[in-house]
């Protein structure tokens, strides 16, 4: 029995040996590699995993390269930075003092006050988009480009109230940004915001990217320095001092808007909430100043009106204190012609709700002479609307 289970294993281990030196014999008589070759067959590993790593490294490159990526560098050389000089009448901090005005008068003097901020060339013929309060008083304008290139601009026109200002160097087959459509965004959509942040422009010749998404739309901010921010598209792409003048695109590279204002809250930075000029409100401005210099806002419409209390409010059986009351409408004027008359609560203009006496001012600075407005009014409780027709003043 012992000698019978020792002639069994001696069988298969002869059997096995036999098996391993065919496969050896084999290999080598057809030209492949042995698999008891070890050497050879790291190798080939070696390969395949290489392989393995490089197909890796193109997928993970071509997963970063996003829309958002590639709209970043289609835009980046058509942002500039900009740095202007301008004059500025400055008070002698001993002309506060009334008694030291009486003595020796009101002593004023003028002096150079350097500022920077950004904008974006709209045309490859250079014409360049930024805010009047970045530009508009200067007397000496440097554009610097994603190059390091730098031209000196000049002011073709700028239009304080709407906070616009439109620039000019001499210089063709610029990159430039395609103007969008600000009436199509949609909240929430992803866009950029480009610029020259505390004037980084300088040192790297190139723009900062910001990302975020439009928060709202149709924001009234009101007015400051006489200058009226009505139906501002916010975001909370990070913008920051030397933003203003840049532009917001949106996914595909579409300029929507040009980022203007930023609400602190106290702080010295960026806290989610800023706020851009709608193209839409830019494009009629800008052809205004490319054409005469400035805009014409000289009509009128013969109404005086008064802010919504909670007494008016609550006087005229009102759901709330938006909108503006009217005070008073003067003889043959284009809201007595629309019959517009005294206590008519005006709540809109053209689809735009009227808050307070601010932004019914603001929305008027939109319009020119010659243009018909829908003016929504309430009256004796009831809501109706009046085509009133701007004139120019006389």
């Amino acid at each position: 029995m012992n000698k019978v289970r020792i002639i069994s294993i001696t069988a298969l281990v002869t059997l096995l040996i036999a098996s391993a030196a065919f496969a050896f014999i084999y290999d080598r008589s057809t030209g492949k590699d042995s698999i008891f070759n070890s050497t050879e067959g790291d190798s080939s590993l070696n390969v395949i995993e290489a392989k393995s790593q490089g197909q890796l490294q193109q997928d993970i490159s071509e997963n970063r390269e996003t829309i958002i990526t590639k709209t970043a560098a289609k835009v980046s050389p058509a942002v500039v930075g900009i740095n202007v000089t301008e004059i500025r009448q400055v008070r002698d901090i001993f002309s506060m003092d009334p008694m030291y005005r009486y003595f020796f008068g009101d002593r004023v003097y003028n002096q150079q006050i350097k500022n920077l901020g950004s904008g974006v060339i709209i045309s490859p013929d250079g014409y360049i988009l930024t805010n009047d309060h970045v530009a508009g008083n200067a007397i000496e304008i440097i554009v610097t480009m994603t190059d390091g290139a730098q031209y000196e601009a000049k002011i073709i026109g700028s239009d304080p109230s709407s906070d616009i200002c439109l620039l000019k160097i001499e210089e063709n087959n610029l990159p430039y940004v395609k103007i969008g459509d600000s009436d199509k965004v949609l909240i929430g959509e992803w866009v950029i915001a480009l610029g020259n942040p505390f004037g980084l422009f300088d040192i790297n010749d190139q723009p900062t990217v910001t990302v975020g998404v439009v928060s709202a739309k149709g924001m009234n901010l009101g007015v400051e320095k006489n200058r009226y921010y009505v139906n501002m598209i916010q975001t909370d792409a990070a913008i920051n001092s030397g933003n203003s003048g840049g532009p917001l695109v949106n996914a595909f590279g579409d300029l929507i808007g040009m980022n203007t204002l930023i609400y602190t809250a106290g702080s010295a930075g960026n806290i989610g909430l800023g706020f851009a000029i709608p193209i839409n409100k830019i494009k009629r401005v800008l052809d205004e100043l490319k054409e005469n210099g400035k805009v014409d806002r000289d009509f009128w419409t013969g109404l005086s009106i008064q802010t919504i209390d909670q007494a008016i409010a609550k006087a005229y059986n009102l759901k709330s204190t938006r909108g503006v009351i009217v005070t008073q409408v003067l003889p043959n004027s284009p809201a007595q012609k629309a019959g517009i008359a005294v206590y008519d609560i005006i709540t809109g203009l053209n689809n735009f709700k009227i808050n307070n006496e601010t932004t019914m001012i603001g929305k008027l600075q939109e319009f020119r002479s010659g243009d018909e407005l829908d003016v929504k009014i309430i009256r004796d409780g009831k809501s109706t609307t009046m085509k009133m027709r701007l004139e120019k003043r006389k």
